[in-house]
């Protein structure tokens, strides 16, 4: 892992793999860091040239004073990817990093070739259900807030389910202003026009246990792309990659195969 330092912001990255290989990058969700990751790498072609961020606000990166916008962590990722010629890539980002890969694709055309949108949408959630939870987590901190997101994150059986210790140690070693910062991006992102203005191949996975970001929403989503490929993963919930990487693995590798990128 290396630390980047950008003129306004100091950003923490991880690039793997050859670097003649095609370019894959990995944008995580709110509340984890891109050690979410972890398991899926050994589970993919090992002629990828991989970049994973920590987002403004989450892992090593810089936490800067919320609130952040969406177009701030557009540029991130797209300063990250120059800085690391990243150019023609497969952007794979999730809920929150989801967001961010629309946007890279739409602003960014040279960097990303093709999408990976994984339990995500164009617009989650409404801005006042994302205030709430700002109050929330500003007044209590991530703990107190950590038994509803857990439980919209797994789905049914969460306390028991294995992936629960990861996300836990993800969500509580998040700076709570990081949180904040990126929820408030999230509140005043709403993508429908712009993301239905995109034509690249594109993946989008839902987990039919996720609460958060619901397989029906996953899928509308996925419908504004024409030519979309969509997966559903049974038993699983908004982290995926957690719970089956297995699986999540083969359906991306299939994906990567089938246009040309693996």
């Amino acid at each position: 892992m290396a630390l980047v330092y950008l003129p306004d912001i100091r950003l923490n990255a991880e690039v793997s793999g050859p670097e003649s290989g095609p370019a894959l990058v990995l944008l995580h969700a709110l509340g984890t860091d891109l050690t979410l990751f972890d398991g899926l790498l050994p589970l993919l072609s090992k002629h990828l040239h991989l970049l994973r961020i920590d987002l403004r606000g989450h892992g090593r990166s810089d936490v800067p004073e919320p609130p952040y916008a969406m177009g701030g962590l557009i540029r991130d990722a797209e300063r990250l990817m120059d800085h690391f010629a990243m150019k023609d890539a497969a952007v794979l980002g999730v809920s929150l990093g989801g967001l961010v890969a629309q946007g890279l694709a739409v602003k960014r055309p040279d960097l990303a070739r093709a999408l990976i949108l994984s339990n995500t949408a164009a617009k989650i959630g409404s801005a006042s259900l994302w205030q709430t939870r700002t109050l929330e987590v500003s007044a209590q901190g991530l703990a107190a807030y950590a038994t509803g997101g857990f439980r919209r994150i797994l789905g049914p059986g969460w306390a028991e389910n294995p992936a629960l210790p990861k996300v836990r140690q993800m969500l509580l070693d998040t700076d709570p202003k990081g949180w904040t910062g990126c929820a408030a991006a999230i509140a005043g992102t709403d993508f429908y026009t712009t993301t239905a203005s995109l034509r690249l191949p594109t993946l989008v996975i839902a987990g039919a246990n996720d609460g958060t970001t619901p397989p029906d929403l996953v899928r509308e989503t996925a419908e504004l792309i024409p030519g979309h490929r969509f997966h559903l993963m049974r038993g699983a919930g908004h982290l995926p990659m957690l719970e089956k990487p297995v699986e999540y693995a083969a359906v991306l590798g299939t994906f990567l195969t089938e246009i040309g990128h693996a």
